[in-house]
């Protein structure tokens, strides 16, 4: 996911994750001589450019899918609205061949909270007191991101609000390689519905789960990319590069879903199940 602070057009951007962008065209959207230091400033927004062969890649097209570092994020906010609300609970676990190698978790300091917010997240105000400012966590996270690829359910909610918070603290929007994990999920396991909680439920991928808090979220949300790269891998052999992967969970056709819910189901045998039991117990 590219913001539109990014200088290279639309064409110039898909050259860059497959067939690569010729160092001439390269420099008919950008001075020679601010080359390099666009390089610098993209790589310090999370996105890595490399040279190869006199080309122009994205480095997630030469990163194996077990080289990658994926990092997976979630906020919880006290509204949808950038310009008057602001993330209250951020949460990453960055992944490394399946493994987690770090974590993040924060909870931000926070004036107002509404009461319907904290219904859903169990979050107050008194719960941020001594949490730290947003600034400070955000500086923070951008460090702990750095290039790894930035991935979330429904990625591009969590992506725009972390980038537009970072712009208004005085950061550079993120420029990350950014994958979905609910576009992949779509595209690999068979589902009535892809909403995290449901599939949740589903595969089970997280017993403890509390849903709507940011770290127990990434918790899901790591159980279930390692459920979608076990599926893709024994059904699409070609996806070796964190690039195809990328590609994959935007291009490759959705799976078809089933016409009923299978928890439904499941939940009416168990009630049928029951009530033969009772009818039985009560005629003996």
């Amino acid at each position: 996911m590219l913001t539109n602070d990014f200088a290279l057009d639309a064409k110039s951007i898909q050259k860059l994750s497959n067939k690569g962008l010729a160092q001439e065209h390269l420099k008919s959207q950008i001075d020679d001589n601010e080359l390099d230091f666009y390089l610098e400033l993209w790589n310090s927004q999370g996105l890595e450019i490399i040279k190869h062969h006199g080309s122009y890649y994205f480095s997630t097209r030469f990163t194996s899918i077990p080289d990658g570092e994926f990092c997976i994020v979630d906020i919880e906010t006290n509204g949808s609205k950038i310009d008057k609300h602001q993330i209250i609970e951020i949460a990453a676990l960055k992944i490394k061949d399946g493994k987690i190698i770090d974590r993040f978790e924060s909870l931000v300091k926070c004036k107002e909270i509404n009461i319907h917010i904290t219904q859903i997240t169990g979050i107050s105000v008194e719960d941020t007191i001594g949490a730290p400012p947003l600034k400070e966590v955000l500086y923070k996270f951008k460090t702990f991101l750095a290039n790894s690829i930035f991935v979330a359910h429904d990625v591009k909610f969590d992506y725009s609000f972390i980038s537009l918070s970072m712009q208004k603290i005085g950061l550079e929007p993120l420029l990350n390689r950014s994958l979905c994990s609910l576009a992949l999920a779509q595209r690999s396991i068979v589902s009535y519905k892809y909403a995290l909680s449901y599939l949740n439920d589903s595969f089970n991928l997280y017993p403890n789960a509390t849903h709507h808090r940011a770290m127990s979220d990434v918790i899901t949300t790591y159980e279930l990319f390692k459920l979608t790269l076990e599926s893709i891998k024994k059904t699409d052999k070609d996806i070796k590069s964190v690039e195809n992967l990328i590609k994959f969970s935007k291009d490759a056709k959705r799976l078809k879903r089933p016409k009923f819910d299978p928890l439904l189901l499941e939940s009416q045998k168990e009630e049928e199940e029951e009530v033969k039991k009772e009818d039985s117990a009560y005629s003996a």
